[in-house]
């Protein structure tokens, strides 16, 4: 396999009109990753990449993030079987964020806690605070 190279990141025309894909890490070297269902549209999860699992999400096919709680490298599925096969991957304007279009391997279960999706609770507004309420899966 090839290395992906990315572009060095350029005026900001070049970054928010022209063709080249040159991703803002942030100071840690990581890029914030929305990942949805292909089908649906529904939101599995939110994770992070660096250069080398946004680099091998690419050359693969498969999703592959970074793990900020390990330090270390997490090809989605692996031990879980919960695998992301990448339909399309896509970047907002100023190339700071990627949305993953997948499709879902094993049972579907995106979230470390067996649920679908990692967004399984409601955030609603009270009496001066706020509750959690669960969804039905």
């Amino acid at each position: 396999m090839t290395q992906i190279q990315f572009a060095p990141r350029g005026d900001k025309n070049m970054i928010e009109e022209g063709a080249q894909f040159a991703p803002k890490f942030d100071a840690d070297g990581l890029i914030v990753c929305v990942t949805a269902e292909a089908r649906s549209g529904d939101i599995l999860m939110v994770a992070y990449m660096n250069a080398q699992s946004l680099a091998l999400s690419l050359e693969t096919g498969t999703a592959h993030y970074w793990s900020r709680s390990r330090q270390s490298l997490w090809r989605k599925g692996d031990t879980s079987g919960q695998t992301q096969r990448i339909v399309e991957m896509r970047t907002d304007c100023d190339q700071d964020a990627i949305l993953l279009k997948v499709e879902a391997g094993g049972d579907g279960k995106a979230c470390h806690t067996g649920r679908r999706s990692c967004f399984y609770r409601r955030v609603l507004a009270g009496d001066g605070g706020a509750a959690l309420v669960l969804d039905q899966d």
